[in-house]
């Protein structure tokens, strides 16, 4: 929303535009808390449903009952607050420090929206034109006549009071072999990626390379032929095709790292559906909160900011260091190693 145009204030970890080594400090204000003051008020609340304030009646789709079930609140807004995606503006700023660590390794993220509420972008072919579109378009679309459906797609759910999800792709180029290991299964790369993803609100499927299409491909259509590239530094073997979505065996494989996430559509209704007023125990409509009708394109920098903290961290596993200068020389001596594989020399 309109109200929402954040800023990052450092207080801590950086000085002259560089890292410390310390941890890094990032505040972002909530420009809209001044409107917010009396339900957030931190005074003792009243016992039990009594206080005005309290939100009684949960929202489908929300972590409102689960969470009031496990924490054993009286008011739901203790659980609906924390479980906003707002939090996940400071996985943005995190995320945007390890996208500067992973520039230095020749790493980039981006991503893109493939569909919103049944409108699919179907001609993205992935060139650098297209990319560039997709970071300009506010739907995060390079084909402006898909675009222009996935906006009125939004109209429409707006005015019926409805909401719509829809599916980002997030990929990352420059990703050198080997980040993850095979031996463990919390080691593995795409477990983590997974992981990150799907803890993401409102995510509720994860695809890596060909994901879900795979399943009605035999193996000698899905896997990925290698072949060699002679004559250049660094890794030496290339794909015609990356349908694992340069993961395999749980590490990366020097393709593009392609992942697919699919949001549901936001629960919160302007038209609500029925729930229940647990003052009462009585069937009611269910609360309804300030709330976008599609945060697809929202979800889609989120997903970048996941896949870059979870690349980094695999990064610093395997090339160590106390700083960028020596990550970068254990990261070069590891290129000019993988450089002589397939020469008869290790």
């Amino acid at each position: 929303m309109a109200i929402e145009s954040d800023s990052v204030r450092f207080t801590a970890g950086v000085r002259h535009e560089l890292t410390l080594g310390s941890p890094i400090c990032m505040v972002v204000e909530n420009r809209d808390w001044a409107n917010w003051t009396d339900e957030m008020s931190p005074e003792a609340p009243l016992p039990g449903w009594v206080s005005e304030r309290a939100v009684s009646v949960p929202r489908p789709g929300h972590a409102d009952l689960a969470g009031l079930a496990r924490y054993n609140h009286t008011d739901m807004r203790n659980v609906l607050e924390r479980a906003s995606a707002r939090e996940t503006a400071a996985r943005v700023a995190c995320g945007s420090v390890c996208r500067a660590l992973l520039t230095e390794i020749g790493v980039t993220v981006r991503s893109r929206t493939v569909c919103i509420g049944g409108v699919r972008d179907e001609s993205f072919s992935g060139t650098a034109a297209e990319w560039a579109a997709a970071e300009e378009s506010d739907v995060r679309c390079s084909d402006e006549r898909a675009a222009a459906k996935m906006r009125t797609a939004i109209d429409q759910a707006r005015s019926a009071g409805d909401s719509l999800g829809g599916e980002v792709e997030v990929v990352a180029d420059g990703v050198p072999p080997g980040l993850g290991s095979h031996t463990a299964w919390d080691t593995r790369i795409d477990g983590r990626i997974a992981g990150a993803m799907v803890g993401i609100p409102a995510i509720k499927a994860v695809a890596i390379g060909e994901g879900f299409r795979g399943a009605d491909l035999p193996g000698s259509a899905f896997h990925d032929a290698v072949r060699p590239v002679w004559g250049g530094a660094g890794w030496p073997f290339s794909r015609a095709t990356n349908r694992a979505g340069g993961i395999e065996g749980g590490m990366t494989n020097g393709e593009q790292v392609a992942v697919r996430l699919i949001m549901k559509p936001i629960p919160t209704l302007t038209s609500p559906l029925p729930s229940v007023d647990l003052r009462t125990g009585q069937p009611a409509q269910a609360h309804a909160e300030r709330s976008d009708v599609c945060a697809v394109p929202a979800a889609g920098v989120v997903g970048e900011a996941m896949l870059a903290f979870v690349l980094a961290s695999a990064a610093i596993e395997l090339f160590g260091g106390a700083c960028v200068t020596d990550l970068l020389s254990a990261y070069e001596s590891y290129l000019a190693r993988l450089s002589r594989l397939g020469r008869g020399s290790r």
